[in-house]
């Protein structure tokens, strides 16, 4: 399952996201510093009109939808990775996310408290930085340490000792993790340090309700922040969001209307997530379920069939595919496979976006 980390200095809207994004979770949000001390954890289900429209075809009994892992964790300070705050002891609760969203405050309230007494995103994301990079840079040192040790009578610990020095003079330079060039060896030897700023990167700029539309001159500089960092950008309102789940869903795109936007935070911030780690969507649909599966891109189809079950991939004979829009087109999968438009892929089939797929497998 997908998950990602909800990062961001106290009072800058995460609880307030987080509860809306995840409907039933019940995060505190209140306006103090640390009112989140314990990480709250919600699964959300990947919005995709695409499999209502499958299960319609198929006359499926169940629709499963992807699913996501959210988990917010307390607000950060300046020295929270010496222990400010509440501590470092949340950096933990992130290291085994796929992404983090780095919530950050682009509005002006003066009833919402600000912990520096003023908007400033640029700010807020170098000290949110700055933190991540401290705690990486105590990690890769304590491991370096043992890794040197290791080295002299185990020779792959030196890969790993090659990639701990190359990280440890970028994190020493201010620079994150993710810009240091890694063999896919050695990105594999440090890859369960979890380090924090090798993680992509999305900023989540929580504007007014009347900026929703168009963003505004903060939010202009986070893009233009991220544009540099390779990173992604997604507008939202904490308090849309909030507004939005009192809505019976029949309302919500009326209301989403009004403001000028088509979609709400969740649909938004999902395929940031997707578009920045590379992954792609695949569906199996028949009368029993339509189900969608998460992959990433360039995956061939024994991978995305052991997605499903190991046995799937070790078993793979071949994949009966039809692209979507084909499949919906036609009306039915008979009509497809009558205009040919169903396909027999074998093992060095790469999956695209939208396939349907029924594989065909022997262990």
């Amino acid at each position: 399952m997908l998950r990602a980390g909800i990062v961001g200095l106290p009072n800058v809207g995460k609880s307030t996201l987080f509860n809306a994004l995840v409907e039933n979770a019940k995060a505190q949000a209140a306006n103090f510093p640390f009112c989140t001390i314990e990480p709250n954890v919600g699964v959300v289900a990947v919005p995709d009109p695409r499999l209502d429209v499958l299960a319609k075809l198929s006359q499926s009994a169940q629709i499963i939808p992807a699913r996501m892992e959210f988990v917010d964790i307390a607000g950060l300070v300046k020295g929270a990775s010496q222990g400010e705050g509440l501590g470092n002891q949340f950096l933990s609760h992130i290291r085994e996310v796929d992404a983090i969203v780095h919530v950050v405050r682009c509005f002006e309230d003066p009833d919402i408290v600000h912990v520096a007494g003023r908007v400033d995103p640029l700010g807020d994301i170098e000290v949110i930085h700055l933190e991540l990079a401290l705690a990486d840079l105590a990690q890769v040192e304590k491991r370096l340490d043992r890794a040197r040790k290791q080295a002299r009578t185990q020779p792959e610990a030196q890969v790993e000792c090659a990639a701990l020095e190359k990280v440890q003079v970028a994190l020493a330079d201010g620079r994150p993790a993710r810009q240091v060039n890694l063999t896919e060896e050695e990105n594999l030897a440090i890859k369960p340090l979890g380090l924090l700023t090798r993680k992509p990167m999305i900023y989540a700029t929580n504007v007014a309700e009347s900026d929703l539309a168009t963003g505004n001159a903060w939010v202009t500089q986070v893009k233009d922040l991220a544009a540099q960092e390779q990173a992604r950008v997604v507008v939202i309102s904490a308090q849309v969001e909030a507004e939005l789940i009192e809505l019976a869903p029949a309302d919500r795109a009326e209301f989403l209307e009004s403001l000028g936007v088509t979609e709400g935070g969740l649909p938004s911030l999902i395929r940031a997530t997707y578009d920045l780690l590379g992954l792609r969507t695949y569906f199996t649909s028949g009368p029993k379920e339509t189900r969608a599966w998460t992959i990433l891109a360039g995956m061939v189809a024994p991978q995305a069939a052991g997605v499903i079950h190991t046995d799937f991939e070790r078993g793979f004979i071949r994949a009966e595919t039809v692209a979507y829009a084909d499949l919906v087109a036609t009306g039915s999968l008979t009509a497809a496979k009558e205009k040919g438009l169903v396909r027999s892929e074998g093992k060095e089939y790469l999956v695209q976006e939208g396939d349907v797929m029924l594989f065909r497998f022997n262990v």
